[in-house]
């Protein structure tokens, strides 16, 4: 009998997250280039939905988690897609609560992949920054959810309420980056402890990550040199 290939719980299939990378990236060179354009809204959520597609791809290799991808997903989608013709409150809340789920099981299964290889490719350092943006993308669903919970928690230049999704994506990569500047405010305790939750996960994937590869790279340095 031909003996069994096993593939691992965390295997990313190849190009799977170069794919979501650039989709991830596309996000953020179309939506202020085409904020004018009528169909905007349109387009950002075919673009949206394709992150989604991406993100279930990427972890497709096995069928256990790309099932638990595919019902986390659907949700997401369904009510997204909704809103464009039902305004309902519980809809927004169903599409925060499941993309932040998402989002954060990719990255799980990512991460996981990432700490469990022994060789830098291609893959892997396309893997290692589309999980940085995918925790950008994770924390900006949570930031509108709590929003959505607790009007408020955040507000556009000391004067109007933050309520557009796109203004907490801004908000989160300015926050994951330590840029900071300034412009929305996180008002109340639960927004500024999250905020600041977001800031350290992101400088410390940063710093685990580099020494991982480099530790990666150097291992793979001494396998090739000749004995």
């Amino acid at each position: 009998m031909p003996k069994e290939t096993h593939i691992p719980f965390t295997q990313i299939p190849i190009g799977g997250s170069s794919f979501l990378l650039i989709l991830i990236l596309l996000k953020f060179i179309l939506c202020p280039f085409l904020e004018d354009f009528i169909g905007i809204n349109i387009l950002m959520g075919i673009l949206f939905s394709l992150i989604l597609i991406s993100g279930i791809y990427t972890i497709s290799e096995k069928k256990l988690v790309l099932i638990i991808g595919l019902l986390i997903a659907l949700p997401t989608l369904v009510a997204q897609w909704s809103l464009y013709f039902l305004k309902i409150p519980s809809l927004e809340l169903v599409h925060r609560i499941f993309g932040a789920v998402f989002f954060a099981y990719v990255l799980i299964i990512m991460i996981s992949y990432l700490f469990k290889e022994k060789n830098v490719t291609v893959e892997v350092i396309t893997s290692a920054i589309s999980v940085y943006f995918l925790i950008g993308l994770m924390w900006t669903f949570v930031f509108s959810l709590l929003e959505i919970l607790h009007p408020g928690s955040f507000v556009l230049n000391s004067q109007s309420q933050v309520k557009d999704i796109d203004q907490l994506f801004y908000y989160s990569f300015v926050t994951l980056t330590t840029i900071g500047y300034g412009d929305i405010t996180a008002l109340t305790p639960p927004a500024g402890s999250l905020s600041a939750l977001e800031a350290m996960m992101g400088q410390i994937y940063l710093a685990v990550l580099v020494a991982r590869l480099v530790g990666m790279y150097i291992f793979q340095s001494a396998k090739m040199e000749p004995k």
